[in-house]
Parts: structure tokens; C-alpha cells; sequence
């Protein structure tokens, strides 16, 4: 059996209502298309446990869900801020220059000059461009331990090797 890779789409919120509904936050580009990945995989201790979604719906400028099984408010507490993945198989192909945020994380990043700015550690969404956070291991020489970069490809990121897991970005290493 082929092992699977576990991507964190979302997460839980708190209960709604009396029949086991709960508050979905969405962290896909398109808040709903979060229900359009299933299966769903719950972390639950630790684990990654698959569930089965029966319903969902739009209710207040939020989203509700009912999971297969969990038909009180009770029962639904108990899955309150679970992490919600789903297998990275299910996401479809993208074109060449797109890149999902999973792939970039973990990512080295390297200005034009060679210089090691660090690891990509989580992606912002601002509104006009993605932004990569880039943590170095310690403060480097010029004292920086943590860089916002614009992901604004061409502009300031020149290229991303996805088998070398290195992002080459126009920076100066000095911002």
C-alpha cells in the first residue's frame, strides 16, 4: 500500500448547534474549495484519522460541516481545533511556474550573490502577493533572524528547483 502524504487544508472550530455541526476555517486559496479534497484526515491525538464530510454549508459568512457519525454537540467538541489534511494526491497538477505553499516550505533560499537567507518556514497571504517567511537557523551577520519576502516570481523570485528544495530571490541580504 502506497504511503500517504498528509497536507493541512484547515481546521475545526467550535461546535454549532445541538446535532453535531462544526465551524470548518478553510487555509485553501478558495476558502470552499476545502470541501471539494476528500477524504478528510483528522489529527486526533496525534493521528491522522479519515472521516467521512455528510454535509456542509455557508452560514453567516463561515462555513458548518457535519462529519458522518458525530450527531451531537458532545461528540463534536471532542473534535474542536482538529487539523484538517488531506492527501496530497487528491490536489490536481499546476502549471509550470505554480508552485503549491506545502512544496515551497522547507525550502533553501539563496540571493543572486549566494548568500543563504534560510529556510522557508510558512507562506502570508497578503492580498496583492504571497509572501515567504524565511527563518535563518541563528541571527545571521547582518542580525536578522527572520526575512519577509514578496513570492512575486520574476520580480524577486528567479527561480525555484523543486528537486533541491533552493529558491533563488533578487534580496539583498542586508533587508
Amino acid at each position: 500500500m502506497e504511503q500517504q502524504q498528509i497536507e493541512v487544508v484547515g481546521k475545526l472550530g467550535s461546535t454549532y448547534g445541538i446535532r453535531g455541526w462544526l465551524r470548518v476555517y478553510s487555509s485553501t486559496e478558495q476558502a470552499e474549495s476545502i470541501f471539494d479534497y476528500q477524504p478528510w484526515f483528522l489529527k486526533i491525538k496525534g493521528t491522522w484519522q479519515q472521516v467521512e464530510l455528510e454535509s456542509f454549508k455557508h452560514h453567516n459568512h463561515e462555513f458548518i460541516a457535519k462529519l458522518k457519525g458525530v450527531d451531537d454537540r458532545e461528540m463534536a467538541q471532542t473534535l474542536t481545533n482538529a487539523e484538517i489534511g488531506v492527501d496530497l494526491s487528491v490536489f490536481p497538477e499546476l502549471e509550470d511556474g505554480d508552485f503549491y505553499w506545502h512544496d515551497l516550505i522547507g525550502c533553501q533560499v539563496m540571493n543572486l550573490q549566494g548568500y543563504n537567507l534560510g529556510k522557508v518556514s510558512e507562506l502570508m497571504e497578503t492580498g496583492s502577493n504571497d509572501v515567504l517567511v524565511v527563518k535563518a537557523n541563528i541571527k545571521d551577520a547582518f542580525g536578522k533572524q527572520e526575512r519577509l519576502i514578496p513570492f512575486l516570481f520574476e520580480q524577486v523570485v528567479k527561480r525555484v528547483d523543486l528537486t533541491t528544495k533552493t529558491i533563488e530571490v533578487d534580496w539583498d541580504a542586508g533587508f
